[in-house]
């Protein structure tokens, strides 16, 4: 007579298993998105090997997100606007990747870079030196690139990026890095006008992001649909500075559950 109930005993536990993971994967879906920062795009806002969770109920059902084919048009049946400042992951439109990146632009907006400056509709966005971002010259993640440097460093030395505190014209505060001064694309760019239904983003690690500054047809984001919007980065979970996210004894202790500005 055990056997029946060992037999009803294993039934329950796989029926269990796959409930989870039924539940998980509509969680997932429709609610959250778990994300792994592989760049170093948006450094010292997020760090190579921050792991956080995409709250995709920030803006309401993408096209890219919505499970359900009754889904509106506009692609949100609920959430807000996104708004400037906002950390946002959302996909690529040509590449089909996941990107993340700060919103610096709103349909409509004129954005253009002078000097390392940001301007949106000819405010500027100013900025207050904040010291140094120092880091190890060493490979980091999965990719295993090396930082860029504004200074000259070897493996092991000290990797350095000026930071400064920016102001939207909004009023959201953030630090952004400079690595270095050019004349053209990435410090000083034309005028960009986004389009209607359309979002223009930038790296907080401005020399070293390619964004909204850089054309599709040149291996850049451009101006994003809102469609490809998938959501809001708000809290950091944990942060590995090892090469695989659960080697734990390389866990920042000084992320968890840290709040993205």
């Amino acid at each position: 007579m055990a056997q029946p109930k060992k037999e009803e005993g294993l039934l329950e536990m796989v029926k269990t298993v796959v409930y989870a993971l039924l539940i998980a994967g509509v969680f997932r879906t429709l609610f959250f998105q778990p994300f792994w920062i592989p760049s170093s795009s948006m450094k010292d806002t997020l760090l190579v090997g921050d792991f956080l969770f995409v709250n995709k109920m920030a803006y309401g059902y993408s096209k890219v997100s919505c499970p359900f084919s009754m889904c509106p048009i506009s692609g949100r049946l609920f959430g807000s606007e996104p708004k400037l400042g906002d950390v946002v992951v959302f996909r690529h439109p040509v590449k089909n990747e996941d990107y993340i990146k700060r919103l610096i632009g709103l349909p409509g907006d004129k954005i253009q870079v002078k000097d390392g400056v940001l301007f949106i509709n000819g405010v500027e966005a100013k900025q207050e030196p904040a010291g140094e971002f120092v880091e190890p010259y060493a490979r980091q993640g999965p990719i295993g690139g090396f930082p860029a440097c504004k200074n000259t460093a070897g493996t092991g030395s000290d990797c350095v990026k000026d930071r400064y505190i920016e102001t939207l014209p909004n009023g959201v505060v953030h630090d952004v890095l400079n690595i270095r001064n050019t004349k053209g694309v990435p410090d000083n760019t034309p005028v960009y006008t986004v389009p209607e239904g359309h979002y223009f983003f930038m790296g907080d690690n401005r020399d070293n992001s390619t964004d909204s500054r850089y054309a599709q047809s040149a291996g850049g984001v451009g101006f994003v649909p809102a469609e490809n919007l998938i959501g809001r980065a708000d809290r950091i979970i944990f942060s590995s500075a090892g090469r695989r996210m659960l080697y734990f004894w390389t866990w920042r202790s000084d992320r968890y559950l840290k709040r993205i500005d």
